[in-house]
């Protein structure tokens, strides 16, 4: 059954097919499918951004989270029962050259698995959005569906793993079957930045096995993950801060173990970081 579109008012199969025509939707009819570990290894080898991000979106390489996310996608949550649901892998966003790269666990089973775009949907990204809005890296406060006009200043956001999945626990084969989409963007992105934001500790510690597998220098023992933590890593592409920061969820923001006032604060130093002369902070 077909539902409207929340912002166009357009008739939606869930999950959404590629190419149907969802606002954002990187992926045509015609994008290739990856199907299993060895595909992803093969489809992720592109020079282009755009390219990637549509092959992403389309990606069935994990058979668990395929069902999980279309199963979710067809159920729905009862409040969200009269949306399409997107139902798909979710890519990359932001800006295709960012000076600051933010980076998180994976996709929510009723945000972004829901909405088509990374941190849309639920409270998490409505924390998120909202700070990066106050220290100017958003142009308007809320991120609810895509095509709602928001847009990144500077800035680009990637999960480690692209499939919403089961209790928000992806399973190591699958943080690896996803790795090579993470990696490949990474190196396409890096030149550019300046400073990377992790969101928790899975996240950093998927970005500090990316970056070594791109040949940076990552100190050993690794650096340990805190919040407001930071550490300036040599990369091929430049030396880049990686920044650690509690993540948005409601566990962490419902205690007051991340206030607004912290996550503020990091993004601020992301910022300044982005900005500043080379070799200076």
């Amino acid at each position: 059954m077909k539902l409207p579109h929340p912002l166009t008012g357009e008739l939606f199969e869930s999950p959404v097919p590629p190419g149907a025509g969802w606002p954002e939707d990187p992926a045509v009819r015609r994008t290739p499918v990856a199907r299993d570990a060895a595909e992803v290894v093969r489809l992720a080898a592109t020079d282009e951004l755009a390219e990637l991000e549509a092959r992403v979106s389309v990606c069935r390489a994990c058979s668990r989270l395929v069902e999980w996310r279309e199963d979710v996608a067809v159920g729905k949550r009862k409040s969200f029962a009269d949306q399409p649901y997107w139902g798909r892998p979710i890519a990359g966003w932001g800006v295709a050259e960012p000076r600051i790269l933010i980076v998180g666990l994976a996709p929510a089973a009723n945000g972004g698995n829901r909405t088509g775009r990374v941190f849309t949907g639920d409270r998490s990204g409505d924390w998120l959005f909202a700070s990066l809005h106050r220290v100017g890296l958003a142009n308007q406060p809320t991120s609810e569906h895509a095509g709602d006009g928001l847009h990144l200043i500077g800035t680009r956001m990637i999960a480690a793993v692209r499939c919403a999945p089961p209790a928000n626990k992806p399973t190591p084969e699958e943080r690896d079957t996803c790795a090579p989409w993470y990696r490949r963007e990474l190196e396409l992105t890096l030149p550019s930045t300046r400073s990377i934001v992790c969101l928790g500790k899975f996240a950093y510690d998927a970005l500090l096995a990316a970056l070594i597998a791109l040949g940076a220098d990552v100190p050993r023992p690794r650096p340990k993950f805190g919040h407001a933590v930071e550490y300036r890593i040599p990369t091929p592409y430049g030396e880049v801060t990686v920044l650690g920061c509690f993540h948005p969820s409601q566990q962490n923001t419902f205690t007051g173990k991340l206030t607004e006032q912290m996550l503020d604060a990091v993004l601020t130093r992301a910022k300044n970081l982005s900005t500043a002369p080379e070799n200076q902070s």
